[in-house]
C-alpha cells in the first residue's frame, strides 16, 4: 500500500544517502555543507502548490464530512486512518447511517462524500438537483453479498435465487425450513437482514425479491455486526451482508454457495467476485462526492486523491476486491477535472 508512513521513511533514508554521497565527494562538490543541505531539500520537496508531499499534507487543516454505507465503511475507515497519519490536522470520521441515510444528508449538502453500496436512486438524484448539489460517482471496489447460516446447519449445501426468494419474501408461505425444501427440518427460520436504509438491503431486494417486501419476521439492522452475532447464536438463522463481514467472521459462520446464471453453485471469493462468476450477488461499491467540495476544499480534494491512490490495496486489506487499475486512474482524471 502507498502508505505515507513508508514515504516519510523513504525520504529520510534518501536524505541520509544523498548527504553521505555529497560528503564523499570532498572539495570536488564545489559547495558548502549548508549549500548541499539546501540543494537536497529542494530535490526532496515538491513543486510549490502541488500539495502532494507529506509536508503539504501535514499542513492541511479542516474536515471531510463522510457518511453512508456500512458495507463501504471498512474501506473508508482504512483510508481515513492512513490519511490521518499524513494529514493529522484533517478530521475525516466515517459515519455509518446506511446508503440511504448517507444520501439523505448528501443531497441537502450536509456532507462532502457519501459511501454507497448501490447507485443513487432517481428520487435522490432529483433532491440533489433541487438543492443545487452537483456530484460525481466513483467506484472504489467490488463486493459480493454473502449469504450465511449457523455453523450447526448441516442441511443446506447451496441455494438458488428462487429458494432465497421463497424464503425471504413476505407472502406467508415459507416460515419453516421444510416449507422451502421438505427434506429440511420443520423448524422456524430466523432471518437477519440489513436495514431498509442499507444499500445491501436494496440490492438484495431488487435482485432476489424483485422489490417485494422482506419477511416481517426478519431482524433488521444497519449494523452488520448485529447480523453476524444473530446468525452465530441461532442454529436456525440465515442472514446476508457484505463479503468483508463474512471474511472477518468466517471461522464462526457457514457461507452458502449460490447457484449462478450458468447453473453452478459458487461460493463468494475474491476470484469469483472479480470474475463475475458469483452472480447475481456481486456488485460494485461507490463513493459519491460533492463537486463543490472538491473545488473549494483542499482537504477534500487531497483526501479523494489519497483514496483513489490507495483504495485497491486498502479494499483487499479489509476483505473486498480491488478494481482494475485503470478504473482508479479514470477516477483520478475525473477528480482533477473538477478543479
Amino acid at each position: 500500500m502507498k502508505s505515507f508512513k513508508f514515504l516519510a521513511l523513504s525520504i529520510m533514508i534518501s536524505s541520509v544517502l544523498a548527504f553521505a554521497a555529497a560528503c564523499g565527494n570532498g572539495d570536488d562538490s564545489g559547495s558548502t555543507p549548508e549549500q548541499q543541505n539546501t540543494e537536497q531539500a529542494e530535490e526532496n520537496g515538491n513543486t510549490e502548490g502541488e500539495g502532494e508531499g507529506s509536508d503539504d499534507l501535514a499542513q492541511l487543516e479542516g474536515e471531510v464530512g463522510i457518511d453512508g454505507s456500512s458495507t463501504v465503511g471498512p474501506i473508508m475507515e482504512a483510508v481515513s486512518e492512513e490519511f490521518g497519519a499524513a494529514a493529522p490536522n484533517v478530521k475525516a470520521p466515517i459515519g455509518i447511517s446506511g446508503t440511504g441515510g448517507g444520501f439523505k444528508r448528501f443531497v441537502v449538502g450536509e456532507t462532502d462524500m457519501s459511501n454507497a453500496s448501490r447507485e443513487i436512486k432517481d428520487e435522490e438524484a432529483q433532491q440533489a438537483e433541487e438543492n443545487g448539489i452537483e456530484y460525481t460517482e466513483l467506484e472504489v471496489a467490488f463486493d459480493g453479498i454473502s449469504v450465511v447460516v449457523n455453523q450447526e446447519n448441516d442441511w443446506i449445501e447451496q441455494l438458488t435465487i428462487d429458494e432465497l426468494k421463497t424464503m425471504w419474501i413476505e407472502d406467508g408461505t415459507a416460515t419453516k425450513w421444510s416449507d422451502v425444501n421438505p427434506e429440511w427440518p420443520e423448524e422456524e427460520i430466523s432471518f437477519y437482514s440489513p436495514g431498509t436504509d442499507s444499500g445491501t438491503y436494496d440490492y438484495f431486494n431488487e435482485v432476489v425479491l424483485e422489490d417485494e417486501p422482506v419477511a416481517k419476521a426478519a431482524t433488521l439492522s444497519e449494523d452488520d455486526n448485529v447480523l453476524v452475532k444473530g446468525v452465530q447464536g441461532d442454529k436456525n438463522a440465515i442472514g446476508f451482508f457484505g463479503y468483508s463481514y463474512y471474511l472477518e467472521n468466517k471461522d464462526s459462520l457457514k457461507v452458502v454457495p449460490i447457484v449462478n446464471e450458468a447453473g453452478e453453485a459458487v461460493e463468494p471469493t475474491a476470484e469469483s467476485i472479480e470474475s463475475g462468476d458469483y452472480n447475481p450477488l456481486s456488485r460494485p461499491l461507490y463513493v459519491y462526492v460533492n463537486n463543490a467540495s472538491v473545488k473549494d476544499k483542499e482537504q477534500v480534494y487531497q483526501y479523494l486523491k489519497f483514496m483513489l491512490e490507495n483504495a485497491g490495496d486498502l479494499a483487499e486489506e479489509v476483505g473486498y476486491v480491488r478494481l482494475p487499475e485503470d478504473k482508479y486512474n479514470e477516477g483520478m482524471e475525473t477528480i482533477e477535472g473538477l478543479r
